[in-house]
């Protein structure tokens, strides 16, 4: 995990207050001898815009005037003016766009100014100041665009360098006050982004979206024909907000909605703001699927039996979108998000193909003729639709292809070699948020931003970047997320693993003007939230998801969740209260409901685990549990009631106790058990509860020893190389009855903290430590005994079995000593555990290097190929890639002991649950060696019929629920000195964590903790 403290580098070109997020900064506040004056001594640079100029663009260049307003308190004059309208002796901005404005074209008439680096380049834009643009001016900031959406982004680009967020009114983030503002003479520039087309989903919107719009947009009852509150108030505020953080696309919120019959204006206010209209994976040429079919059609949704009504229906979507700038879905699924019903898949793929050759016909009737491949299609590869492709299924080379991820973030197939010449391309479905198995998640923030980076990178260089498009659930609160996700596809050179903490850092930097210190903590904050809630979705925990009893897991897992939220807190309390609102959406309200629910789902663990073992301070944990399930609530009526009520709704989703993969209907608290606090256990008055037992002393439990009853008493062992250092034991109380106790051994060489205490119903628990103080007395395995003896106090007229007031513990303490010129890890309790970054070696073969991803998988990072594509996307025999080996100390292990001393090690490497995307017949792997045994080489996702997903992938020990593949590997490895290789064999394998059993491997969530290195 990543450190509160540590030092996150920031790119130069992200300091200070004037920046948009990875675009070169041409904006300042101070004036030079060269920069032009957007506003300065009160007065503002007036606006020109041409009145030939675009309806989105007039509309932009207006409220980028208000933008200036927010942030001067002075408001320019925009002018729909032509060359002859321009005031004589002004210095204005004059903002167009090529081969619209004729404004534009006169500049570059009289100046004959160079725009050969946008002119036919996809959004391209730049600005400059230029001399003597038009007749009477002496100077002019020309804004020009390469086409609208270009003209719209070099605008609200300049918005964001002035300190106006794209969210400033979808997450509350309060504008940078500046007196004056100025641009350099050079301005500001930036070609055709990587992706065409940059879009997000809104899905799964009910309930919080859905409700939340109700209230704000509608008049409570919704649209005629679905009831839907999704009109055009609503998404002009969405399509602002596209366009403001680059994006350009988008799919309509669906469920009981359809985007056009909602709001007949819906579709002419996307085309006026410069959205780009598509509709889902299961809903072809323009129509809500099954939402409008339902109202609308006529017989069964089967082309086979109903075509006719089919066919009629899709025109009438084709003929309603013709006017306006649209990606036509293309293909057909059930109703429902479901397949079709076909007999056999070959008649599915016959009937398919068939149903795209027609939709090809209605969009060639509709257009008048128009050059079929000239109108952008999409045929999205979701679910069962990429095994029809996988099967031999052909679309004409001009229809995108939309490769899909898992619905949890995993692509599933990009294109391979020969497929990347196809004239439509090929693009990505990703999802933040997903409705299905094995479990729903669309609560809160669970997504990281480096796992998003490393899947897209290898889209971007497996060339699907015609179509990017995000499922955003409800948007909030995913908001940070899902800038990346839209900025990375904006420009993706500009992003490495080496500099993806600097997004963070200066999007916090952006939102919340925070000191450096601040913004570095925030940074890492972001990192870990994300981090944790990704090992597990939160709906997917459970009270025994992190190990109660084994590596301290559920206990470090409080501490850190501990440590974020005060870190977090402590940023939040000394906010200006203006601020306040905007950080508690957008970082506060995510840490807070995340700890919440995680803290409670650790604490339900041990209330039941502490009741099983007759421990009083169940009831303890009860409470606990209680509390957490309410404050859970306290923290959404919070989120309903800042701003006035501003999100009321918004965090409506449900989200504790899933019986199945459904959301549940209502938040149940996790069930919790109560001790009877007045009634003395059978076992006296003292629990003894030793580290890395479920079980009990004195008494029966079945965790005890397999028996369940008459067990021996409990022992305990411990080396110099387990990394805590420690065991501990629990003392806790049996029922009502107070008692001292005292703690004893036999052994010099073991401290015992603290070596008494007092235990009552109000201090029902107390833990004793212990530890070695001095190995050099300890030779070999020596024994020793630890006594605790409890004291009743006399008061309590209750009779006392000697034997239960004493427990004695055997401790094992065992001197392992690797040799003095041994560098590397070192076993400890049976295990060693390598993170996969802690190596100094990197063998490169053919310019390819593993590298490491800081922020990656669930415990530190990982390490990857890089770069992805390699030597031509190239791959290896095991034991002649790229390798991470070892030097120094790193991936060097010293073991003592073997699984059942027979000579023999178990090493399971978890690697990022990263799917076959390369092709059947290049199925991802790595290969794993161990001195000079032959490599072996693992292909660790399973076959699965293509269009599926591999069995090992579902349930809630699958690779989705708890986002890693354990590769477990079996090498002779008798006591001594060791090296570890991994090899590339597949590029895109991402290594997480490395875990060596040599006998004592324990259950848990996250694998041991880091061994110790000598």
């Amino acid at each position: 995990m990543l450190g509160l403290q540590a030092i996150v580098a920031v790119a130069a070109f992200f300091v200070g207050g004037a920046e948009a997020i990875g675009q070169a900064t041409c904006v300042s506040f101070q004036s030079t001898s060269s920069s032009f004056s957007i506003v300065s001594n009160g007065k503002a640079a007036p606006i020109y815009v041409s009145p030939d100029e675009w309806p989105g663009v007039q509309l932009a260049a207006a409220t980028f005037a208000e933008d200036i307003e927010r942030v001067t308190n002075i408001l320019p004059v925009v002018s729909n003016v032509t060359s002859s309208g321009v005031q004589s002796g002004s210095i204005p901005i004059i903002v167009g766009t090529l081969g619209q404005s004729s404004l534009i074209a006169q500049v570059i008439n009289q100046t004959n100014l160079d725009v050969s680096s946008i002119d036919g380049q996809w959004e391209a834009f730049m600005t400059k100041v230029v001399s003597n643009p038009l007749p009477g001016v002496d100077s002019a900031y020309v804004v020009i665009g390469a086409d609208r959406r270009g003209t719209i982004y070099a605008l609200y680009d300049h918005s964001e360098q002035f300190g106006v967020s794209p969210w400033y009114w979808w997450a509350d983030v309060p504008t940078k006050q500046n007196s004056d503002i100025f641009v350099s003479a050079a301005g500001c520039a930036h070609g055709s982004p990587t992706v065409k087309y940059r879009g997000i989903f809104f899905n799964d919107e009910q309930p919080a979206l859905q409700n939340w719009a109700m209230e704000k947009f509608s008049n409570g009852t919704g649209a005629y024909y679905t009831g839907s509150p999704f009109n055009h108030m609503f998404y002009n505020k969405v399509f602002e907000l596209i366009l403001r953080f680059k994006g350009n696309y988008l799919w309509p919120a669906m469920w009981s909605s359809a985007f056009a019959v909602d709001d007949p204006t819906n579709q002419y206010y996307a085309n006026m703001y410069g959205v780009v209209m598509g509709t889902s994976h299961e809903e072809p040429m323009m129509r809500s699927t099954p939402v409008e079919w339902d109202i609308f059609g006529v017989g069964a949704w089967d082309y086979a039996t109903n075509k006719q009504n089919i066919y009629d229906f899709w025109m009438a979507g084709a003929e309603r979108g013709k006017p306006f700038e649209n990606v036509y879905t293309v293909g057909m699924r059930g109703l429902g998000d479901l397949p079709m019903t076909s007999p056999s898949v070959g008649d599915d793929i016959t009937l398919l193909e068939q149903v795209i050759s027609d939709q090809r016909q209605i969009l060639t009737d509709v257009f008048n003729g128009t050059n079929v491949t000239t109108i952008p299609q999409m045929w999205c590869l979701y679910k069962e639709v990429l095994g029809y492709y996988e099967q031999g299924m052909t679309v004409p080379e001009d229809v995108t292809l939309l490769w899909t991820d898992d619905n949890y973030g995993n692509i599933e197939r990009l294109p391979i070699a020969s497929e990347r010449n196809r004239s439509g391309g090929a693009g990505v479905y990703y999802h933040y948020d997903y409705v299905g198995d094995p479990m729903d998640y669309k609560w809160i923030t669970s997504s990281q931003i480096a796992k998003t980076y490393e899947q897209m990178s290898l889209a971007v260089d497996r060339e699907a970047v015609r179509i990017w498009i995000l499922n955003v659930g409800d948007l909030k609160p995913y908001e940070m997320q899902t800038e990346f996700f839209i900025n990375y596809g904006w420009d993706a050179s500009i992003w490495t693993p080496d500099n993806l903490n600097t997004f963070v850092s200066a999007w916090a930097q952006r939102e919340f003007a925070l000191s450096t210190e601040d913004t570095e903590t925030i940074t890492q904050i972001i990192a870990n939230v994300s981090m944790y809630n990704s090992r597990r979705k939160p709906e997917m925990l459970n009270g025994t998801t992190y190990s109660l009893a084994n590596y301290r897991e559920a206990e470090y897992m409080l501490r850190d969740w501990e440590i974020v939220r005060n870190a977090s807190t402590a940023i939040y309390d000394k906010l200006p209260s203006a601020m306040q609102a905007a950080f508690f959406e957008l970082v506060q309200h995510p840490v807070e409901a995340s700890y919440t629910i995680n803290t409670m789902w650790i604490y339900a663990g041990l209330n039941n685990l502490h009741a099983s073992q007759a421990r009083l301070s169940a009831n303890d944990y009860a409470e606990k549990v209680k509390e957490l399930f309410q404050q859970d609530w306290d923290l959404e009526v919070e989120y309903h009631t800042i701003l006035d009520g501003k999100w009321d709704h918004m965090m409506d989703q449900t989200h504790i106790m899933y019986y199945y993969w459904q959301q549940p209907m209502q938040d149940t608290m996790p069930y919790v058990t109560y001790v009877q606090p007045r009634k003395q256990s059978l076992t006296g008055v003292m629990r003894i509860v030793p580290e890395q037992s479920l079980g009990a002393w004195p008494g029966d439990n079945m965790n005890d020893c397999a028996q369940g009853y008459s067990c021996p008493n409990p022992t305990m062992t411990l080396d110099p190389y387990v990394p805590f250092q420690n065991r501990y034991v629990d003392v806790g109380s049996g029922g009502p009855v107070p008692f001292t106790f005292t703690v004893t051994s036999n052994a010099s060489w073991l401290d015992l903290s603290p070596s008494s205490g007092s235990i009552s119903p109000e201090n029902p628990e107390q833990r004793v430590y212990i530890s070695v103080n001095d190995w050099s007395q300890v030779t070999g395995a020596e024994t020793a005994m630890i006594n605790f003896n409890a004291s009743a106090y006399t008061e309590y007229e209750i009779v006392e079995d000697t034997e239960l007031l004493n427990v004695p513990i055997t401790f094992i303490a065992n001197h392992t000593v690797p040799p003095s010129n041994f560098s590397g890890f070192v076993e400890g309790d049976g295990v060693i555990s390598i993170e996969a970054a802690h190596t100094a070696s990197n063998a490169s073969v053919a310019g390819i290097n593993w590298i490491e991803l800081p922020g990656y998988g669930r415990t530190l990072s990982g390490i990857t190929p890089w770069p992805r594509m390699g030597d031509n996307g190239t791959n290896f025999t095991a034991g002649t890639g790229p390798s991470v080996a070892h030097e120094n100390r790193t991936y060097d292990f010293y073991n003592f002991n073997t699984i059942g001393q027979a000579g023999n090690v178990t090493i399971t490497t978890f690697v990022g649950p990263s799917l076959n995307a390369n092709g059947a017949d290049r199925p991802i792997a790595f290969a794993i060696q161990v001195d000079d045994e032959s490599p072996l080489t693992e292909y660790f996702i399973p076959d699965s019929t293509p269009g599926t997903l591999p069995a090992a992938w579902d349930g809630m020990d699958g690779f989705a629920a708890t986002n890693v593949v354990p590769v477990m590997t079996n090498f002779t490895a008798p006591p001594g000195a060791h090296t570890l290789k991994i090899w590339m064999v597949e590029p895109a394998v991402v290594v997480e964590k490395i875990v060596i059993d040599t006998g004592g491997l324990m259950p848990s969530y996250l694998g041991p903790p880091e061994s110790m290195i000598v």
